[in-house]
This record gives C-alpha cells, sequence and structure tokens, in this order.
C-alpha cells in the first residue's frame, strides 16, 4: 500500500475514535446536584460566611400589600420572574477571630421540604455546630429558627441564643399561643418548640434594642416586620455589613417599590418605615447588606435609583 493509501486509513480511523468518543462523551448521564450552599468573604479582619438552608417559592400575588397585581406582574417580569418566586433562605456566620457567631438559623422542617440544608453548609464549609458561641436571630418566624434544633435535640449546645425581649415576650407566651387566630398559631408554636430547649437550659438570653453583642457585632432595634425584629451590625477595619433578616423579602418588587410590604409584617407601616430607613441609609453609607430572603449569597451594595432602588450583588471573590 502506498503511503497516501496509509494515510488515508490513518485520518479514516481517527475520525471514527473521534466519532465515537464524541458519542459517549454525550451519552452521559445528567448529575442534577449542586454545589454545597456556602459563600465566604472578609470583611476587614472578620470573615463572614454566607450560609443556604434551602429555596421556597413565594406567590408575590397573594402575599405583597399596598400595590397592585398588575403593578407586581410588571416589576416581577422585568427581574424574567414569573408569579412563583424561588426565594433563598439565608443565614451568616460571623467569626471575629474570638467568638462564632450565627445570624438566623433556617427553617429546617418547619416550612416543608427544600430546606433544612443549613447544618450540612455550615460542616461543608469548615465548621461545626459545637463550636458555634452565639446564634443571634433577627426575629422568631419559623424560617429564622427552626434550625436551632435537629433530630428533636439543641443543635448548637456551646451556644448561647440571642434575640430582642419583644419578640420573646410575644412569641413565646403561652397566652398569646391561646388567643391566636388558627392560621397563626404554628408561628408561636414552632418559636416555643425551638427556643423552649433552650429556654429551659439557660441558654436563652434577650437583649433590649441596640446592644453590642460582642466585639464588633451590634444589635439594632428594627421593630415592625415582629414586635422585635432586629437588624445586626457588623464592622471591622472601617468595613461595615448589616444583616437585615427580613426588612425586604422579594427583591424584584421591594428595591424598586419600598414602599410594598408583605402579609407576613405584624405591623406593615412600622416594617415599611424600618425598611425605608435601611435602604436610604445603606444607599447613602455605601456599605455591604445581607438579607435572608435575596437570591443566595444575598450580599451586595445599594444604590438609589430614583424613588427606588438596585441592588447590586457581591462578585465571586477567592479568599487570600
Amino acid at each position: 500500500m502506498t503511503f497516501a493509501g496509509l494515510l488515508r486509513r490513518g485520518i479514516a480511523a481517527l475520525a471514527g475514535a473521534l466519532l465515537l468518543s464524541t458519542a459517549s462523551h454525550a451519552g452521559a448521564p445528567q448529575v442534577k446536584t449542586q454545589a454545597p450552599g456556602w459563600y465566604r468573604m472578609m470583611l476587614g479582619d472578620i470573615e463572614v460566611t454566607a450560609l443556604l438552608d434551602g429555596v421556597i417559592n413565594l406567590e408575590p400575588h397573594k402575599l405583597l400589600t399596598n400595590t397592585k397585581p398588575k403593578d407586581v406582574s410588571a416589576l416581577l417580569a422585568k427581574s424574567f420572574l414569573s408569579d412563583s418566586v424561588p426565594t433563598s433562605v439565608n443565614a451568616y456566620l460571623i467569626n471575629t477571630g474570638s467568638k462564632l457567631v450565627l445570624i438566623d438559623a433556617g427553617a429546617a422542617t418547619l416550612f416543608g421540604p427544600g430546606l433544612d440544608q443549613l447544618h450540612a453548609n455550615l460542616k461543608a464549609s469548615g465548621y461545626q455546630p459545637e463550636q458555634v458561641d452565639v446564634v443571634l436571630i433577627t426575629h422568631m418566624h419559623g424560617d429564622h429558627i427552626g434550625g436551632l434544633i435537629q433530630g428533636g435535640k439543641i443543635a448548637f449546645p456551646n451556644a448561647t441564643v440571642m434575640a430582642d425581649q419583644h419578640d420573646a415576650d410575644f412569641w413565646l407566651s403561652a397566652e398569646n399561643l391561646a388567643k391566636a387566630p388558627e392560621g397563626m398559631k404554628m408561628f408561636f408554636q414552632g418559636a416555643q418548640m425551638t427556643l423552649g430547649p433552650y429556654v429551659s437550659a439557660g441558654k436563652f438570653k434577650p437583649f433590649e434594642g441596640n446592644t453590642e453583642i460582642v466585639p464588633g457585632v451590634k444589635a439594632i432595634a428594627a421593630h415592625g416586620h415582629t414586635p422585635g425584629h432586629a437588624v445586626y451590625s457588623v464592622e471591622s477595619q472601617g468595613q461595615k455589613l448589616v444583616l437585615w433578616g427580613d426588612l425586604m423579602h422579594v427583591a424584584a418588587v421591594q428595591f424598586p417599590k419600598p414602599e410594598v410590604t408583605i402579609q407576613f409584617d405584624t405591623d406593615s407601616k412600622a416594617a415599611y418605615a424600618q425598611r425605608k430607613k435601611a435602604f436610604a441609609d445603606a444607599a447613602k453609607g455605601g456599605y455591604w447588606v445581607a438579607s435572608a430572603h435575596l437570591p443566595f449569597p444575598g450580599i451586595g451594595h445599594l444604590r438609589a435609583d430614583g424613588k427606588g432602588y438596585v441592588f447590586v450583588p457581591a462578585h465571586y471573590t477567592p479568599i487570600k
């Protein structure tokens, strides 16, 4: 056989091998899993780790108030969203160097399927529940306290749990549970079930209003969404992060229209006043913000845009 013939045969064999290789790769099964839900950044000398408890679907048309359905639809469409909005449930782990502070604990099993991922993501991020010194609760709705309990037991055995006294007085009251409407009883029951073991063990410590929790971490009263809703400010080396809890729920609607409220608010007028104040201050101050229900990791900046605001999410940055 001539050299040209050998060359043609070799090319044909190589082409066949490549075709078979391509076919085998195309037939690989889809994995359909996601990376662990944690994200880390440095704030001066303080390490901040966002932890995802999972994603639930909210229906803004049914839940949002002080607005019109057509306006909600228009704003959702601008963000390529439909009537059902995937909504993250976020918590934040703050390592000051001397204390490990968890802000909110996720829903665990209190809000149905799709959640209860916080503990797995905490461990995937390099920490253990036993290392947590303080758990700060923004408020006592189930999606912020459910993870305090795992398998019927205290999930953070070495931690003190802290929340605003007004929320403790409201949600942990047996009298308030007894007189609550049927649709609200589950909120009281969830709070009492998850906080009760910490209260009994002497591991629950309420605070009153603006309070320094540990050096670099401060509670700030932001009552409205619940009677004792609090936000938390973290500061280090001139940098600042404010963790908003539930000052807002539906980013696509409430950033451009901060006046839009939600049925979950205990006092919608007070909740709006707190949101209005927080949004304006964040935009003016240019500091970092984070929220329990912003798309994970829920960390970024706010800038003013007419009468509303635009959220600018953090860029992924490797830790140096």
